[in-house]
């Protein structure tokens, strides 16, 4: 009787396992096919980057974004948290901007202005002075300054100027020792009346900082300051404003601070120099509210049937600076994760162990979406089997490189990839040991990493050629929906798709022996 109960069992047991392949099969197989001819990965991002625009944390268009993402997770059937990150003490909304240069010769002006910076008061008209870099030169123009704009020294590189009392103390030393300077070189210049022309001392350079006179040209009522930037133009956040809480409601900053393009900059800067009158006009509609304005992730739940205490997260970062509408830096990472979140419902996945697909906020502004998730979930790191971040830009997934303890794991999980596109072949490889990181990197994987979560993601490439360089793009004005590439993005949503599903539906979590050096 015994024996009888046993062979029942067993063969129970293989009718199940059986049961659990053909299941597991068709469901990938209904993913490609749903992958292949209804694909939304580039309708998920016309969405969140052209109806929604730059999603800057604090905006209203981050705000929209979040809830529309945790909408689309509702109706695909995934349960969803909005999970409260943090708060900027004010927050900002960019609306439009023009400039122009009026007179003969006149021009429509090409710039932007960082983030949490002042706008115009409406359209506002004057003559363009430069910046003293004494505190003489500052006497002698102070007059002429009201109602000007500015031009200030230096190179743009995505920061506008630090008002605050930092910067105000930065500044005040280098006005110091300019002071100084000045001293010593009028000895030089009467030292030199004495001296044969080939004898005479060059006089030294003054120590060069942009707008070094800022807040004494604001009290004497400027319009604004200008400064040349490469092109394309980047323009990121006032960092230093909003994280040392200089940055309130009754503590907005009074002028804009323009990136203006540097060829143009020169133009302007040579009419200046030659001491010609002309004008300047700019319309920059940077608007503000009352803080804190609180920050969300959104967080797409499909629970696992069996494991669902244990792991596997996609994710990358919801938010964007707004000076473009963050086609690429993440909108090309986080909607083929959406899709591929999408794909895994509608073809009826059911997977053992919980997957989780992650937007994350505030990832421009330090990580700090990700990093509070990690903070505030120490006790599911350990069950965390990969987490994937994807935020390189819209080039197609077609690789990974993992340790020896995982291969056979993703070999079995990877081999439909290359049956779904021949254009995009797949390739899987062995990785040596990596050091852990002990500090964090550049985008949200960083935190995981760093307390010993595999983040192990998608080598990507262009092998079409479409010349996508995410230099061009990277928190540039450039940085739009139709920089993206369909078909990367779409094929990606469906590889992701798989992967992580079939990660999902291992009996076990990925083996973590030799993933770190010394297994860290």
């Amino acid at each position: 009787m015994k024996r009888i109960t046993l062979v029942v069992a067993m063969g129970m047991l293989v009718i199940f396992t059986a049961g659990t392949n053909a299941q597991d099969k068709k469901v990938i197989d209904n993913i490609i096919e749903i992958g292949t001819n209804d694909n939304r990965s580039m309708e998920h991002l016309d969405v969140i980057s052209n109806r929604f625009g730059g999603r800057l944390v604090g905006s209203d268009a981050y705000e929209n974004a979040a809830e529309w993402c945790a909408s689309q997770f509702r109706e695909w059937g995934m349960q969803v948290e909005m999970d409260e990150a943090g708060e900027v003490p004010v927050g900002f909304n960019r609306g439009p901007w023009f400039g122009r240069m009026l007179g003969e010769d006149g021009m429509i002006l090409h710039f932007a202005t960082p983030s949490y910076t002042a706008g115009t008061k409406g359209v506002q008209r004057g003559h363009v002075m430069p910046e003293p870099k004494t505190r003489a030169e500052f006497e002698r123009m102070k007059g002429k300054l009201k109602g000007a704009w500015v031009l200030i020294s230096g190179m743009n590189d995505g920061w506008p100027v630090d008002y605050s009392e930092t910067g105000d103390s930065i500044r005040a030393g280098i006005i110091a020792e300019n002071e100084e300077i000045a001293l010593k070189n009028r000895e030089i210049m009467r030292a030199n009346r004495e001296k044969e022309e080939g004898d005479r001392e060059e006089l030294l350079p003054y120590k060069e900082e942009p707008a070094l006179f800022y807040r004494e040209m604001v009290d004497a009522g400027i319009l604004g300051i200008i400064q040349a930037s490469p092109v394309p133009i980047r323009a990121l956040y006032d960092r230093k404003n909003i994280n040392n809480g200089t940055l309130t409601f009754d503590n907005l900053p009074k002028v804009p601070d323009i990136k203006l393009d540097e060829h143009q900059y020169r133009i302007i800067e040579q009419k200046v120099k030659e001491r010609r009158y002309f004008l300047l006009e700019f319309d920059i509609r940077n608007h503000w509210k009352p803080g804190p304005v609180k920050y969300h992730n959104v967080i797409g739940i499909i629970p696992g049937t069996k494991y669902p205490d244990e792991y596997v997260i996609m994710g990358g970062h919801l938010d964007a600076f707004d000076v473009a509408s963050g086609g690429v830096d993440d909108g090309s990472g986080i909607t083929p994760h959406m899709e591929a979140a999408r794909l895994i419902m509608e073809a009826g996945g059911k997977p053992k162990r919980t997957i989780i697909c992650a937007l994350w906020a505030a990832e421009e502004f330090g990580l700090l979406g990700s990093k509070n998730y990690v903070e505030e979930n120490k006790d599911k790191l350990d069950r965390i089997s990969n987490y994937f971040n994807r935020d390189g830009g819209p080039t197609v997934a077609n690789s990974l490189s993992v340790p020896e303890a995982m291969y056979d794991d993703f070999k079995k999980v990877c081999e439909p990839l290359n049956d779904i596109n021949p254009d995009f072949p797949f390739t899987l490889s062995k990785r040596e040991p990596r050091r852990k990181p002990e500090r964090a990197g550049g985008s949200d994987h960083a935190y995981f990493a760093m307390n010993g979560v595999p983040t192990i993601s998608f080598g990507t490439a262009d092998p079409k050629g479409y010349d996508f360089n995410y230099g061009e793009i990277w928190h540039t004005e450039r940085d739009l929906y139709n920089m993206s590439i369909p078909e990367y993005q779409e094929h990606t949503a469906v590889v992701t798709a798989i992967v992580v599903y079939g990660l999902a539906n291992l009996d076990h979590l990925l083996s973590r022996e030799g993933y770190f050096l010394n297994d860290e």
